[in-house]
């Protein structure tokens, strides 16, 4: 077990993209990378996660847990790197990870040097398991066909990793598959180890890369996992209450679906918008779940408090994320409306602030805000002439009280 104690607490993190320091020199071709990195922050997240181990060390959670995606695109150098950032936690927080569909046998493994990029060295899973052997030590559990296993957290609570991705058997030179599935072999798996919980009546959590629901009705496709259904009665014959995840870069929660009875946690990415991590305390058959912002300013250096990115860089995420989202757009509309920049200015900062307040599950409004943003002439004129975006803007905002930061669930 990772905790003897009835009360435990465990954080989540998903999608920290970390390519290693070590694999570029901030030249031309990596700030090209970063501009197209659809949001993400490539240049600090070695200064990121160290201060989050930092506040590990400090709030001392039995466990962090990381879903998936733990590098930018599957570089070896980079999961190492990430394993040995987080080794002060040997013996104080267990961590638990599994891979995320760019981490294992990506062909878009790169390192950047000057102008030029150059392939770097690729994950197999049998790398992944002795990177982070850690993590699978002391295990209930592991599976011969996948990287999947299970950790007991106490004595009440199974926690079940699941490998939801979709990866050849030896190095590639394509782009990593985006859909998932949990092939036939890890099935039989996951439902013995579900089988074990009952026996032992402990309460199984599950942790996958991929989506068990479709969060967003407009964009789901490759998302959603492509046996999903099967899963589905898998967990509502075995009252699966909790299931997290992440893939889509956004925060999100939806309850139960009937006639599954399985709450799905989707957590942002950890390297864009602000920094997204949930909290999960338990007692006994209660666990509560929130959702923070990592403020990682008390745990700078004193050389990086003199970095004013690192001291803002909440700011500094978000407008790498609005930026990017805009870009795309206010290109397109430039040729129509290059006497109006004012308008194709405000279209973009309307469309971008829409996605970032989706992004970080704060997309709850008062349906009197919502009609005035619909009769606005900027959103307007942007449906008008993105007419392909137009669902999809109309999914972005919830004007009920369903709540995307907090959970609680009794088991």
């Amino acid at each position: 077990m990772i905790t003897e104690n009835d009360a435990a607490k465990f954080w989540v993190i998903s999608d920290t993209h970390l390519i290693a320091d070590s694999l570029h020199d901030n030249g031309q071709a990596f700030s090209q990378m970063q501009k197209t990195s659809q949001g993400k922050d490539l240049y600090y997240q070695e200064v990121v996660l160290s201060a989050f181990v930092k506040k590990a060390l400090d709030k001392k959670p039995d466990a962090i847990i990381v879903t998936g995606d733990v590098t930018f695109n599957g570089e070896r150098v980079s999961a190492q790197r990430f394993a040995e950032i987080f080794k002060p936690l040997k013996g104080k927080t267990k961590l638990l990870i599994l891979p995320g569909n760019h981490d294992i046998y990506d062909g878009w493994a790169r390192e950047f040097r000057g102008k030029k990029q150059y392939y770097a060295g690729q994950i197999s899973p049998l790398f992944w398991k002795n990177i982070f052997r850690e993590s699978y030590k002391g295990a209930l559990s592991e599976d011969d066909s996948s990287l999947a296993y299970s950790q007991q957290l106490n004595s009440d609570f199974l926690l079940i990793m699941l490998d939801s991705n979709i990866y050849g058997s030896e190095e590639s030179t394509t782009a990593p598959a985006t859909h998932g599935k949990i092939g036939k072999e890890q099935l039989k798996w996951f439902e013995n180890q579900l089988r074990l919980a009952q026996e032992k009546s402990l309460h199984p959590i599950v942790f996958m890369h991929h989506n068990l629901y479709a969060h967003n009705p407009a964009v789901n496709k490759s998302y959603v996992l492509d046996n999903a259904n099967e899963i589905r009665r898998l967990f509502g014959r075995y009252g699966v209450k909790l299931v997290f995840s992440g893939h889509i870069h956004a925060q999100n929660i939806l309850g139960p679906q009937i006639p599954t009875p399985t709450s799905e946690i989707v957590s942002s990415s950890f390297c864009s918008t602000d920094q997204g991590y949930g909290e999960v305390h338990i007692k006994k058959n209660n666990l509560e779940y929130r959702r923070h912002s990592f403020d990682m300013s008390p745990y700078l250096s004193e050389k990086e408090k003199q970095n004013w990115t690192l001291t803002h860089f909440h700011d500094y995420l978000e407008n790498i994320q609005l930026g990017s989202l805009a870009a795309n757009l206010m290109q397109k509309d430039l040729n129509k409306y290059h006497n109006s920049l004012d308008l194709i200015r405000k279209m973009g900062k309307l469309f971008s602030k829409m996605n970032y307040n989706f992004f970080t599950g704060k997309n709850h409004i008062s349906k009197a805000q919502l009609d005035k943003l619909h009769a606005s002439e900027t959103y307007k004129v942007l449906v008008q002439e993105n007419p392909e975006v137009k669902l999809y803007l109309e999914t972005l905002y919830d004007i009920s009280d369903h709540d995307n930061l907090n959970l609680k669930i009794r088991f």
